[in-house]
């Protein structure tokens, strides 16, 4: 069996930046238990699995090394720039992707990629025992929680910045992952995050496009703005333009492909 792979580093306009994906491009589907030892083999925070869909585009499954999850932004945002590259799909069309969370569409926007995505708002929460102590954070300004994530506000970028989890603590909240954020000190974005996800296998995402499914009405609503800038403060970092529509959320972004590979 050859399968082709690609790593492509999305959310971002160069190489060794931005958050690595893994993409694999299958004739059918295949087995979860093979799906999840190909994504532990790449070692990367996700890898997505692309089969053709009957009917009409695509069957989309996205696994870290350590399970698989139901919604992920950087790697679907991988997966259509490899359909688009490899001529899998003419450049013009609009990817169709058919998921665990539903479809989810990607399409051409000039030098940008951008998703279709579903609104993911937290509502305010009581943090549970041991997750303002695992960040190392006395007052929030705020703490929610949606169905997938914690979202933590804090006063000032340097904060988000400076923050040193202990990832092992972490681990023991019932959430996929926790997002610290805050609004930008720094000149073109509007607000700043980070994810951590050990829970998930992965300490810490560079960045995370559904995480800004959480975050795009969260700062929406506090800065008035339909339309905003996010940069995600991770040590690779990267930028997404996300823009609410509804229930829904537009997240841009770029990518580059870094790897091209087979498997077998």
């Amino acid at each position: 069996m050859s399968v082709p792979i690609y790593t492509v580093d999305a959310f971002t306009d160069r190489m060794f930046a931005g958050n690595p994906a893994g993409v694999c491009l299958l004739e059918n589907a295949a087995a979860a238990d093979w799906m999840q030892d190909v994504a532990r083999e790449m070692n990367l925070s996700e890898t997505a699995f692309l089969a053709p869909h009957p009917g009409d585009g695509f069957d989309l499954r996205w696994f870290t090394p350590a399970v698989e999850v139901d919604l992920c932004g950087h790697a679907t945002l991988a997966s259509a720039h490899v359909l688009w590259e490899s001529d899998t799909l003419d450049a013009r069309a609009t990817a169709r992707f058919h998921t665990h969370s539903g479809v989810l569409t990607a399409c051409r926007r000039g030098a940008w990629i951008e998703l279709d995505f579903p609104a993911k708002r937290e509502q305010a929460a009581e943090p549970p025992a041991g997750l303002l102590e695992a960040l190392g954070v006395r007052r929030p300004l705020h703490v929610g929680r949606n169905a997938f994530d914690y979202l933590i506000e804090l006063d000032s970028e340097a904060a988000v910045r400076a923050a040193r989890p202990d990832l092992a603590k972490l681990a023991t909240i019932e959430a996929r992952g926790v997002i610290v954020t805050s609004r930008a000190a720094s000149n073109g974005c509007d607000f700043v995050s980070r994810f951590f996800a050990p829970r998930a296998g992965v300490p810490e995402d560079p960045v995370t496009g559904s995480a800004h499914c959480a975050l795009a009405p969260y700062w929406s609503a506090k800065l008035g703005k339909a339309e905003l800038i996010g940069r995600q403060v991770s040590a690779r970092g990267g930028t997404v333009r996300v823009r609410m529509a509804g229930d829904r959320v537009l997240l841009g972004g770029q990518a580059v492909t870094v790897l091209r590979g087979v498997l077998g």
